[in-house]
């Protein structure tokens, strides 16, 4: 019998790999009566869809084009009104609101400290879009002083992350697309699709940590520079383990391993 029910929304969503992660969590938790479904939900629809959850219901995943606007539903917490951008819906209860919270600056941030990096000076941060507000939150957590961003548009680069960088005391650099010709602590590449080699390769040259958002295109162009150099590298299913565990923990108050949870992705990935 389900008595508690989540689910991811967004539009695609058949590719949507939260669904394993979670049911795979709810099994390894020994959560009985769990489940977590994906439903195709476009930006217009959200509120119904919401409107329409019964009491079973106790929390969303939401992903594009849905993460801007989830901030119009519940309490909305300081870290996802800053970014403008929230990724987690909690439903109220009697006693307490529906609240919307942002968990892809933990999908960033985990891996690298789970790999070693505890605090950084330097960072590049290549692509401007959501993701990488969310990266710009966990450089402020590790640190940095310093970000230099490579974007294909510099004007909206800045129009994407200038206020949110200001208010989170972190100096930008706006580099045209190529070699920003920095050294840095870490590297984080936001970008959906893989990145160009040669750009890949220069970046691996002068980095310790790189983070790739990109997964299910294939071999990331960062993975034999960074394997040749001894390069840490982390990958877009790091991330999307890392932001589902704490989703996990918000929505059941249970903490999951992320062994478990990164096997299942990778084999289904690979």
């Amino acid at each position: 019998m389900t008595n508690h029910r989540c689910a991811v929304l967004g539009s695609p969503i058949a590719h949507s790999l939260s669904p394993l992660i979670h049911n795979t969590a709810y099994r390894v938790l020994g959560l009985t009566g769990w489940r977590y479904d994906a439903f195709e939900v476009a930006e217009d629809g959200l509120g119904a869809f919401i409107a329409g959850c019964g009491p079973e219901w106790v929390g969303l995943s939401c992903t594009m084009p849905l993460k801007r606007a989830l901030l119009d539903f519940g309490v909305v917490s300081e870290r996802a009104a800053l970014l403008r951008s929230a990724n987690t819906f909690l439903f109220g209860t009697p006693d307490e609101p529906s609240r919307v919270e942002n968990t892809d600056v933990d999908g960033v941030l985990d891996p690298l400290r789970t790999a070693g990096l505890e605090s950084a000076r330097t960072a590049v941060l290549v692509g401007a879009g959501a993701t990488a507000r969310s990266a710009l939150a966990a450089f402020a957590a590790l640190g940095v002083e310093r970000v230099v961003v490579v974007a294909r548009d510099a004007g909206r680069a800045l129009a994407s992350l200038g206020d949110v960088a200001g208010r989170l005391g972190l100096p930008l650099d706006v580099r045209g697309w190529g070699d920003p010709g920095v050294r840095s602590d870490v590297v984080v590449s936001v970008l959906p699709v893989a990145l160009d080699a040669d750009l890949a390769a220069a970046l691996v040259a002068n980095t310790g940590y790189v983070l790739d958002a990109q997964y299910g295109h294939g071999t990331s162009a960062f993975a034999g520079p960074a394997a040749d150099r001894g390069v840490v590298l982390l990958d877009g299913l790091d991330m999307l383990v890392a932001q589902a565990r704490v989703q996990l923990r918000l929505m059941t108050g249970h903490e999951c391993p992320a062994e478990p949870l990164l096997d299942a992705v990778r084999r289904r990935d690979g």
